[in-house]
């Protein structure tokens, strides 16, 4: 790729501050800004290296003010959220790379199975089971599983090594990346005595459109019924999600959170890293839940809360003034229950 500066203003709608005509023919982090490659400024932490960047063309927001001198080398592009306008610019360029198509050997596609042949891509070792459907422009990576009656909508990306179960359903525009179990049982055991039976797992994962799924997550079947997860939700990384789970639209966990069965989390909700939900809760929408917080009753529309168990953000931050001074107030409220109890005794 090779755009100027003039070029890259007038997809993002943005203003140049610079030189019209120098041009970019790749992207670099701020810090370690090349010539000749775009860059952005998104987080105030990193406003110190845009004043040494040897970057051509930054991404800042309209709000951005120098406090000193930039480089004479560096042409500014001002748009409402340079994060976002970095993000329309790499969709652009992943867009203009030429898709695989077609099916590579060997792979064991069932005699029952729908396929479009000349519109999807299947690569090399790739299981499609009986009576599965595959979407137009789908692309099935190598060494993945796809069980049957499983069905997977247009455009949808699932990279090497995923699992999907047999039942299970993926929409449309959907990305599952490498190494991702869908459909695997859940957690179902029922106590006899000093043994454990297994609770047949019965029902299927229903995965909407536009849903991104980061690797090595995992999403459980249901006992009955359906997993699902909604329209625009957002997976990060080595994920659990329980049975008969349901996560609400445009909702965004970051890796490592644990989703417990039967818990239903509401939509617009963002969880850190780390965040653990006990079973059969139900979390509202618009619900904001700091890393490694550990939540085991419901929480209402609206909260941001933190801690273990959680609590709400203000008061986590109030007690967290007061911990390290635990052992100082302890000793002080013992030596003042000393002296009110040798006043008692006056």
């Amino acid at each position: 790729m090779e755009f100027n500066a003039q070029q890259i203003a007038a997809i993002l709608n943005g203003k140049i501050e610079g030189d019209p005509a120098i041009t970019v023919n790749h992207f670099s982090k701020i810090e370690e800004g090349k010539p000749h490659t775009l860059t952005f400024l998104a987080n105030p932490k990193y406003a110190p290296f845009i004043y040494e960047t040897l970057a051509s063309v930054a991404l800042v927001n309209d709000s951005f003010v120098a406090e000193k001198s930039l480089p004479a080398t560096l042409t500014l592009i001002r748009v409402p959220n340079a994060y976002a306008a970095l993000a329309q610019l790499l969709s652009l360029v992943e867009q203009t790379k030429k898709p695989k198509r077609g099916i590579e050997t060997p792979a064991y596609i069932s005699s029952s199975a729908i396929i479009p042949a000349e519109k999807v891509y299947i690569g090399a070792f790739a299981y499609i089971g009986e009576n599965a459907r595959i979407g137009d422009n789908a692309a099935i990576y190598p060494n993945t599983y796809v069980g049957d009656n499983v069905e997977i909508g247009e455009n949808t990306v699932i990279y090497a090594g995923v699992k999907i179960y047999a039942d299970c359903k993926i929409g449309k525009n959907c990305i599952i990346h490498a190494g991702a179990v869908i459909g695997s049982d859940g957690f179902g055991f029922a106590k006899e005595g000093d043994s454990y039976k297994k609770i047949p797992q019965l029902g299927n994962v229903v995965i909407e459109d536009d849903v991104e799924i980061g690797a090595n997550t995992t999403i459980d079947r249901a006992v009955m019924d359906s997993t699902i997860i909604r329209q625009g939700v957002k997976l990060d990384n080595l994920i659990q999600i329980a049975h008969n789970v349901e996560i609400g639209e445009n909702t965004g966990i970051a890796a490592q959170a644990g989703i417990s069965g039967s818990t239903k989390i509401g939509k617009n909700c963002v969880m850190g890293g780390q965040v653990g939900l006990g079973g059969h809760i139900k979390i509202g929408d618009n619900v904001s839940i700091g890393a490694q917080s550990g939540i085991i009753s419901n929480i209402a529309d609206g909260r941001s809360i933190l801690g273990s168990p959680a609590i709400d953000v203000s008061n986590f931050f109030r007690s967290s003034v007061i911990f390290s001074k635990l052992p100082d107030m302890y000793r002080q409220i013992s030596q003042l229950q000393k002296e009110i109890e040798f006043l008692n005794k006056k």
